[in-house]
């Protein structure tokens, strides 16, 4: 079991403690979870507020923090000789406990009797987790569901958010494996192929990195769909688009994507299009600093787009009068970025809004900008993705002509001849490092130079 040190675990334990100042903290870690029958079950994954703690990735447990009694006990039953002769020898809890720092295990049963009047817990996502909060604090679940503690929530995100040394380290891991999936799509990805070819030449990648993948990858001609996970086309012309990552071993999550020609060379609307998605990487990457608001890195990147299209003749008007009212996402639907870490969207499960907002920037309801995960100010340790794109999707076009929306800035006419383009989005991991945004891992082809070139070389 890979884990960071005792020191690290029992001193984020004391943060947490601090931060929530009385009570009871109870951590739910998941359980094995079934396919089609009981014994058939999905890669187990450990929830990830339960691996930041206690950091033990084993299902079937769950992490008590006393606070007012300074006790902490982790939950969970010992292995029996049935589990034993049909998974092998399992580790004793209280070694495992102790490799955390943690001195106290009990038994699951015993649970309930120790909880007082004021326990915390976070937003439960799994149904089993739900039921058995039910039963300990003996609520429905609906107000289980309800019931959260919103400061235990706004403490792990202000400790989950900064990423410390040992974290940076993790997400270089799962960056790393990564750039070898996406190196593998370049080279998989050739005219004639099936989508789901390239996918099996990425699996196979990231197995042999001893990792998974840290969310289903998206593996598309069809780019215009943002989470497009069909597989069964056949690469023939046009463009193919690929957003996947790697898992490190303490599960920190990468999260790339390319976007690059069947062809081995871009046709000239392709390439003008890719440069304007490329200089707003650029430009997003150069703004991201500590202290400035990711709704603005994400308003600059817009407007990057809605000037590079208005040369090209698809916008119209005032770039920046243009991006206020909205245009501009007829072509930009989604966020610039999200937070990264243990989770791809990192924390998310705890709240989207409470973990990429607070009470100086809100979010907005405007269409495209209200998909906008991460709005917040940037700090010293934040990791997150920046992921700009350009995208023609025929059905969106079609209502929004047809309502004539924003004719002030959209040139229909001319953006009726990109029907079939297909969509283009460039994304690369980011931390902030003295202040400015630092690349996560390697490099991967990214300008149509570097992409041209290493598809060239294929042949």
């Amino acid at each position: 079991m890979d884990l960071f040190s005792e020191a690290i675990y029992t001193r984020r334990r004391a943060q947490l403690k601090t931060l929530v100042g009385n009570g009871q903290i109870l951590l739910m870690g998941n359980d094995e979870s079934s396919s089609n029958f009981e014994h058939n079950h999905y890669p187990f994954r450990q929830d990830s507020s339960f691996l930041y703690f206690f950091g033990i990735d084993r299902p079937g447990l769950v992490g008590l923090i006393d606070i007012d009694a300074n006790k902490e006990t982790i939950f969970g039953e010992e292995a029996t000789i049935d589990d034993v002769v049909w998974t092998g020898p399992q580790a004793l809890l209280a070694d495992l406990a102790a490799r955390v720092g943690v001195l106290d295990t009990a038994p699951l049963h015993r649970l309930s009797a120790t909880l007082g009047a004021t326990v915390h817990f976070l937003p439960p996502y799994r149904p089993e987790n739900i039921l058995k909060l039910g039963a300990w604090l003996t609520k429905t679940p609906e107000a289980i569901t309800a019931g959260w503690s919103k400061p235990l929530v706004e403490s792990v995100v202000a400790l989950r958010s900064v990423k410390d040394d040992g974290e940076i380290e993790e997400l270089e891991k799962a960056s790393k494996v990564t750039a070898s999936i996406h190196l593998t799509a370049m080279k998989a990805a050739v005219r004639g192929t099936r989508e789901f070819e390239v996918l099996a030449e990425m699996q196979h990648a990231a197995a042999m990195a001893n990792s998974s993948f840290s969310f289903p990858p998206i593996v598309t001609t069809n780019g215009q769909t943002l989470h497009n996970y069909y597989y069964g086309h056949e690469l023939r012309e046009g463009l193919f688009l690929c957003d996947a990552g790697g898992e490190s071993a303490k599960h920190y999550a990468g999260d790339m994507t390319r976007t690059y020609p069947v062809a081995t060379t871009f046709t000239t609307k392709e390439r003008e299009i890719y440069d304007i998605v490329a200089s707003a990487l650029q430009a997003s990457v150069q703004a991201a600093k500590a202290d400035i608001l990711f709704k603005e890195v994400h308003l600059q990147a817009a407007l990057v787009i809605a000037e590079g299209l208005k040369d090209l003749g698809l916008m119209k008007g005032e770039s920046v009068e243009a991006v206020s009212a909205g245009a501009h996402a007829l072509f930009f639907p989604h966020g610039l970025g999200h937070m990264l870490g243990l989770d791809v969207h990192d924390m998310e499960d705890l709240g989207e809004d409470l973990v990429g907002y607070d009470d100086e920037v809100s979010r907005s309801s405007q269409f495209g900008l209200k998909s906008l995960r991460l709005g917040r100010r940037l700090q010293e340790g934040f990791a997150f993705t920046i992921e700009p794109g350009i995208y023609f999707i025929p059905e969106l076009i079609e209502k929004w002509q047809s309502e004539k929306r924003f004719a002030d800035y959209l040139n229909y006419p001319k953006i009726l001849g990109y029907l079939g383009f297909g969509g283009i989005r460039l994304e690369n991991d980011y931390y902030i490092k003295h202040g400015k945004a630092e690349l996560l891992g390697p490099a991967v082809p990214l300008t149509n130079t570097e992409v041209e070139d290493f598809r060239k070389s294929l042949d």
